[in-house]
């Protein structure tokens, strides 16, 4: 997704649903910070603008949303682009990210808003999705040099609740400089394939027992 597409989308959910303030979450929000031509190719390859709207009646909003802007409709057709309407409590961010959402209002969006996520409470929850796609993500951020690991950090250590989540991020972002993440697909092989031990052991032992148990 290019700049100008972002701030299409804009203009479109405006036109539709007559709101204006839409808030942008997914991975294109960096797109109010950062002109797309800065950013490396893996942070902008999304055809897809995560919003929502902080108002009573969002859920009537998005539906709106995805019916005339979102995903398979004309609009996607026609533009390659799509907004997808997703509810608030969709992703964990840091206490303070409503104070810091960064505004896009230009000519392009007709003089309507985009709230856009700020960059590193964008990865924070990037991060506390944990899923290969997130992570890539913030690994590319971080590898140009546009996120710096400690104020991410520092950021991430503000999230309240979601103890052993965020014992796992921190523990990523402290040792990314020194070696590189297992994915979790392949952390969750190492898992299943200790547990696949652990139970052929048993197996092991419970024949054993039978064994010593039957009759000579």
């Amino acid at each position: 997704m290019r700049n100008e597409q972002l701030e299409h989308i804009i203009r479109a959910a405006a036109t539709v649903t007559g709101q204006d303030n839409i808030v942008i979450i997914g991975s294109q929000a960096i797109l109010a910070s950062y002109r797309h031509e800065q950013l490396p190719d893996e942070i902008t390859k999304s055809v897809e603008a995560d919003v929502f709207y902080l108002a009573n009646n969002n859920e009537d909003l998005i539906d709106t949303i995805d019916g005339t802007i979102g995903e398979a409709t004309s609009f996607q057709q026609l533009h390659g682009i799509y907004a997808h309407g997703v509810a608030e409590e969709t992703a964990i961010l840091p206490p303070g990210w409503k104070e810091r959402l960064v505004t896009l209002e230009n000519a392009n969006t007709n003089g309507y808003t985009g709230l856009c996520l700020d960059p590193y409470d964008l990865c924070v929850s990037k991060l506390f999705r944990y899923e290969d796609k997130d992570l890539n993500y913030v690994d590319s951020l971080l590898s140009a040099g546009i996120i710096n690991n400690k104020l991410l950090t520092q950021r991430a250590k503000t999230i309240i609740g979601h103890g052993d989540k965020k014992r796992l991020v921190i523990a990523y972002l402290e040792g990314i400089k020194d070696k590189p993440r297992p994915s979790v697909s392949s952390e969750m092989k190492r898992l299943k394939d200790i547990a696949d031990r652990g139970d052929k052991v048993a197996d092991q032992c419970n024949e054993h027992s039978k064994k010593t148990k039957e009759p000579t």
